[in-house]
């Protein structure tokens, strides 16, 4: 009987490694090329004002005369200038009247509409956006009346309970609150769908869970929709940060055109307090410089109202 050996077979080769493919020019280039337009549309209108702006802050600039060259000069006079430090307590004044109110509200609210049935729910909410879409002028024009010392619906009332009428856009606080009122009125719907569309992206299973273990509706609130918000949270404080310090139209309009915003300044804020000395008075390089304190006070507190409301963590399990 004979038995056949078969040949040993030789070891299998690792398998050659394989490269990387190479990608064509195109296929490096096209990244870049679909992001270049925001690139460079930021750049032309909104990197190179803002360097020009600090190149400008350095000359005594007169649009139609000569450019000289003052140094700091211009924000020594700026940190001397009382009208600047009004303009500034009256900015900031109005921004926590707006600001604080208006996203306390909308965090409530939208926590409320994601517990509730609502019939007709979508032209509720999309009724929410109105207040976003109107014109500034229109609102301006309403609240005025409204706020009116002889004529207006909120002096009437004031007077049926007894309290004699308040001159709200000739005061220093009553100013604030008839503007704060018109930036939160605009801004409080739109700030609410946003808190309310990121909830709804909660499972409803979480709810649920916590209402069987004893949670009521703050702790809900507190443990689940706030860390739920975060993202959302942020983007809102920063924004309202950085518009609710550069606001323009408001005080102008019930302002009725005068660029001091009535005889004390009494809503002068620090962007119609630019306005004034750059196009008023053609002061460029004194304008330049409150833009630039303007910038900075912005990018401060918006990184303050980062800082915090990054301080708001999901519960762990």
């Amino acid at each position: 009987m004979t038995t056949s050996i078969s040949p040993a077979r030789a070891p299998l080769a690792p398998p050659a490694p394989v490269g990387r493919p190479r990608r064509s020019l195109t296929e490096i280039v096209a990244p870049y090329a679909y992001i270049a337009p925001f690139f460079v549309i930021f750049a032309v209108f909104g990197l190179l004002p803002l360097l020009f702006t600090f190149y400008v802050a350095l000359y005594d600039w007169n649009p139609i005369g000569d450019h000289l060259f003052i140094g700091l000069d211009n924000f020594a006079r700026l940190l001397a200038d009382a009208r600047f430090w009004n303009a500034a307590r009256n900015t900031l004044s109005i921004w926590l009247l707006s600001t604080v109110p208006q996203l306390l509200g909308a965090l409530l609210l939208a926590h409320l509409l994601n517990h509730v049935r609502l019939r007709f729910a979508l032209l509720f909410r999309m009724s929410m956006l109105v207040p976003y879409i109107t014109s500034v002028a229109a609102t301006a024009i309403v609240f005025s009346q409204m706020f009116d010392r002889d004529y207006g619906l909120l002096n009437w009332l004031l007077g049926l309970a007894g309290i004699g009428p308040i001159d709200f856009i000739q005061s220093v606080w009553g100013s604030h609150v008839l503007i704060a009122v018109m930036v939160t009125w605009r801004w409080f719907g739109y700030t609410t769908l946003l808190y309310l569309a990121s909830l709804q992206a909660v499972p409803r299973g979480i709810y649920e869970a916590a209402a069987v273990d004893g949670a009521g509706n703050w702790r809900q609130f507190v443990h689940i929709s706030l860390p739920s918000l975060r993202p959302v949270i942020v983007f809102t404080v920063v924004t309202s940060t950085i518009y609710g310090l550069q606001i323009f139209t408001e005080p102008l309009l019930i302002s009725k055109g005068t660029q001091t915003c009535g005889p004390v300044r009494q809503c002068q804020t620090l962007t119609f307090f630019l306005y004034e000395q750059a196009f008023g008075q053609f002061r460029f390089g004194y304008g330049s410089a409150i833009g630039v304190a303007l910038f900075v006070m912005v990018v401060v507190l918006a990184g303050i109202n980062y800082f915090l409301s990054t301080r708001i963590r999901p519960e762990r399990p």
